[in-house]
């Protein structure tokens, strides 16, 4: 168990070729030097809710999993995936020394995304060094319920990706602010910047952490390819 946890909140460019994709996650993952790298949603595909799914065996992905063999560090990257029968879903992925695997499925769709994904079954929660890190998806971080339930699986952070319009950059860091009042736990925010696709010619950025105290301990501009640091530590 570690008392301390580098983590790094990103919020590269966005681009439907997954290959360049991957290449840039990779060297981005590198270059942050952290323990748990966190993307943005449907970062591997940009936010085209028309994009095929993602598989975990596609071999253009190998250059995110060597980095994370390579720093150690757990890359949290958003992606559509397949599910059960006929069912898609808006996932995050963890990348670790060991490979790719669904981390979590987003629980609370927006209406066009329903068109299409299923909602998750429950929160999750990943472990790294010791730190239990609760996973969001953007949407559901506006849901107090979503949060709670979450918490209650004994959390030291909640950690999400999001997409959203410049104007919501605000209410990013509100919602934020209200689950470290309500759980007192650090919490983490990789929002999309630049363009995203699916009536995002323009995101939000503004990617934070906020300490269990409520300070902002650092915050991105809204220009893509910018990273908000932090270190956790332990009360």
């Amino acid at each position: 168990m570690s008392d301390e946890l580098r983590l790094s909140c990103v919020q590269p460019r966005s681009t439907d070729d997954l290959g360049q994709v991957a290449e840039e996650r990779a060297a981005l993952i590198r270059a942050v030097e952290s323990d748990v790298v966190v993307f943005p949603e449907l970062s591997l595909t940009g936010y085209w809710l028309g994009a095929e799914a993602v598989e975990l065996r596609d071999p253009r992905l190998a250059p995110v999993v060597q980095a994370c063999a390579d720093t150690g560090a757990t890359a949290l990257v958003g992606a559509p995936v397949k599910g059960d029968r006929s069912a898609e879903h808006v996932a995050t992925l963890a990348v670790d020394i060991e490979g790719l695997r669904i981390a979590y499925r987003k629980i609370h769709l927006d209406q066009d995304e329903a068109r299409r994904f299923s909602p998750g079954p429950e929160p999750a929660v990943i472990e790294m060094r010791g730190w239990r890190l609760g996973l969001a998806i953007c949407r559901d971080t506006g849901i107090v319920a979503h949060a709670e339930a979450t918490a209650r699986l004994g959390i030291d952070a909640y950690l999400a990706g999001v997409v959203d319009l410049p104007a919501d950059a605000e209410v990013q860091l509100e919602r934020g602010r209200r689950i470290v009042r309500s759980h007192g736990v650090w919490v983490g925010i990789a929002s999309c910047a630049g363009q995203a696709g699916s009536g995002f010619g323009e995101t939000a950025g503004r990617s934070f952490i906020l300490s269990p105290d409520g300070e902002i301990v650092d915050r991105a501009g809204p220009e893509a390819g910018q990273t908000a640091r932090a270190t956790l530590r332990r009360p």
